[in-house]
């Protein structure tokens, strides 16, 4: 939502000029209807891609849930990037996605409790209250395919944004030079470009194990 929010924003400073016709009433429901219709289509594409990268990684929970080990090869990439962090023991998602899980002995349902998607990256959550393990995953969707998975286990985890803001020096930082290298800093206190990382997701589940669980950041 926030993001459509911001999309209309800019899009409204983009067309600027047209408002002052919207204060003729006969004019101002048409440009109105106009601008949204032109905004709402160039929102598609991106709808359309999520919903079909989130089909994609349900597909694949499907597929591993029945053992459907020939759709499990067609979702995923055959150089599939895995990145885990939890106990050594519990690597249950690798166990299943190389097929090292067939035997009977081993059982580890995904059923995801909670998805959300940020374009190319699908975040499913879940939870196992018989084993004490609360788990989530991010997928990476590439052209149908994925091609990266992150696995977390018994861990909290919160999903930020990557995104620059230019800030510029405070007047204490010139204020405490010395004069002998004024003409130095005066060449270095150019606009300082730091990273904003708005937090966009945070785990729900991991509260839910009965311990204490380490806290994580991924960057998207």
């Amino acid at each position: 939502m926030s993001y459509i929010l911001t999309s209309c924003f800019w899009y409204f400073l983009k067309h600027s000029s047209i408002f002052s016709s919207l204060l003729r009433p006969d004019r101002s429901i048409f440009l109105l209807r106009s601008l949204f219709q032109e905004l709402a289509n160039t929102q598609e594409p991106l709808v359309e891609e999520t919903n079909k990268n989130q089909e994609v990684v349900l597909a694949l929970y499907e597929a591993l849930n029945t053992r459907d080990v020939e759709t499990v090869h067609k979702i995923l990439a055959p150089d599939l990037e895995w990145w885990f962090h939890g106990p050594p023991t519990h690597q249950f998602l690798m166990r299943l996605l190389t097929g090292a899980s067939s035997d009977d002995s081993f059982r580890f349902e995904v059923d995801p409790l909670s998805v959300t998607t940020f374009g190319p990256t699908v975040i499913v959550e879940g939870c196992d209250h018989s084993r004490s393990i609360s788990w989530v995953h991010a997928w990476t969707v590439t052209d149908g395919i994925i091609t990266q998975v992150r696995e977390y286990l018994n861990t909290s985890l919160t999903v930020t944004r990557l995104g620059n803001s230019t800030q510029s020096p405070s007047s204490d930082y010139n204020t405490s030079s010395s004069s002998s290298s004024s003409s130095s800093s005066s060449s270095s206190t150019g606009d300082i470009t730091s990273v904003h990382c708005p937090s966009v997701w945070e785990s729900s589940f991991s509260n839910r194990v009965g311990k204490s669980v380490p806290g994580l950041v991924l960057a998207i």
